[in-house]
């Protein structure tokens, strides 16, 4: 039987407050925690910073003062939530650790989203950002390794391979290239609306980890390398958001945050395995429903409109987490050398312009060489290779697929060379 959000009762907004030690003793052991529990717990923490983002925005923008007073109360409990989700993460897993989390998070959900996606445009952007998230996964492992002994496998558990994907120096690209053209909010799926707003979401938080960890390490090149990817999630937050109607009103996208939360913790409880998380993820569907079926009734008063209209009449999935590789690998031999086209769409290297506005940026950029490409130097230089962990069939093809990958333009310096990369390949990683 369909799960109609709107059609249940939740826990009213005023009941919701909860003591200090409930909201922070919780945390999780890294050495026995489900990797796809790590990637719930990091999504939803970015859900949660995105809903309490909006809210303190759209306070700030409104007049109404039962508005005002809905968003007041429910601002304080999502940032309670959000703390509790957050500091599910123990005090000795290594900044290194957590984001390989995030980037397993990035893949596989976007993965999972794109094969899940009814407007053909818009999964193309989804498997176009999916590639980048890749090789940053494959960019951080190294770093891993290096920095603190760890292997990929002790974080991903060998749900998502470690290869390049589209290499990080190629996403640095005019800002303006990543818009694409929205969706149109009459017509779009819910579907549609609740993966964007999800991805939107885990982008932008990924983003801020990014952001607040990168100089946690004194290793310059690590550090370097933090900016480097940290600055193209803010590609990817810009490339996303731009696919939302920017039409809708501040009480659609009220209805749609809300919906977005109840189908991300629905999505979470169903999936969860471990015993401590699964009553958080219940206990906060009961309060994101109790949180729409205000935000419906504020939307039918001010819009004069059925929610329904909106969001449907029955919950969708954004975050089914599962092992996403042969997908992965499919795109990444169909498209590791796609680039963003010059009119909001998508092109290949051979056929991009001289003039493409990207090219100016990575020279820009690219000019004292890519921490990215070092990295991989650098873990050359102690193993003579780099660290892959991936099928046999991605191994198999790993030259060709690095060749095509690299554009003769905008390359800096100091990068691996198809050639060399061959050589590397001969290699045995001794771990």
């Amino acid at each position: 039987m369909a799960f109609n959000p709107l059609k249940e009762k939740g826990i009213a907004p005023e009941k919701q407050l909860r003591t200090w030690h409930d909201i922070a003793h919780r945390h999780f052991n890294k050495n026995e925690v489900d990797c796809y529990t790590r990637t719930r717990q990091i999504l939803m923490n970015g859900i949660e910073v995105e809903a309490w983002n909006f809210k303190h925005n759209f306070s700030r923008n409104t007049t109404d003062e039962q508005t005002q007073e809905f968003l007041a109360m429910t601002k304080r409990i999502e940032d309670q939530q959000q703390t509790t989700i957050n500091w599910l993460t123990p005090s000795d897993q290594s900044v290194l650790e957590t984001t390989l989390g995030y980037e397993q998070v990035a893949v596989d959900l976007t993965a999972w989203m794109a094969q899940n996606e009814p407007d053909l445009y818009v999964k193309e952007t989804f498997d176009f950002g999916l590639l980048e998230d890749f090789d940053h996964l494959y960019r951080y492992s190294q770093w891993a390794y290096m920095q603190h002994g760890i292997t990929p496998n002790d974080i991903v558990q060998g749900q998502t391979d470690i290869i390049f994907g589209r290499p990080t120096q190629h996403h640095h690209n005019c800002n303006i290239l990543r818009l694409r053209t929205p969706y149109d909010k009459m017509t779009a799926a819910p579907q549609t609306k609740v993966n964007l707003y999800t991805l939107v979401a885990g982008e932008q938080q990924t983003h801020n980890f990014y952001a607040e960890h990168g100089m946690c390490y004194g290793n310059e090149c690590l550090r370097e390398t933090y900016a480097e990817i940290k600055d193209v999630e803010e590609e990817h937050v810009n490339m996303y958001e731009s696919l939302i109607d920017p039409t809708e009103s501040w009480y659609e996208k009220l209805l749609l945050h809300e919906f977005t939360e109840v189908c991300t913790y629905y999505n979470c409880m169903e999936d969860e395995t471990d015993e401590m998380l699964k009553p958080i993820w219940e206990q906060f569907v009961d309060y994101e429903i109790g949180h729409l079926a205000v935000a419906a009734e504020l939307f039918k008063k001010h819009e004069k409109r059925d929610p329904e209209e909106v969001i449907g009449s029955e919950i969708v999935y954004p975050c089914r987490f599962k092992s996403q590789k042969d997908y992965v690998a499919k795109v990444l031999k169909k498209e590791i050398d796609k680039r963003l086209g010059t009119d909001k769409d998508y092109m290949f290297i051979e056929d991009l312009p001289e003039s493409w506005q990207s090219y100016v940026v990575q020279d820009m950029v690219g000019e004292d060489g890519s921490p990215s490409e070092v990295t991989i130097r650098v873990i050359e230089a102690q193993k003579h290779r780099d660290l892959v962990m991936a099928s046999e069939d991605l191994e198999k093809d790993a030259y060709n697929l690095y060749r095509r990958g690299l554009q003769e333009k905008g390359l800096a310096p100091e990068t691996v060379t198809p050639d060399e990369y061959k050589q590397m390949l001969k290699e045995e990683f001794e771990l």
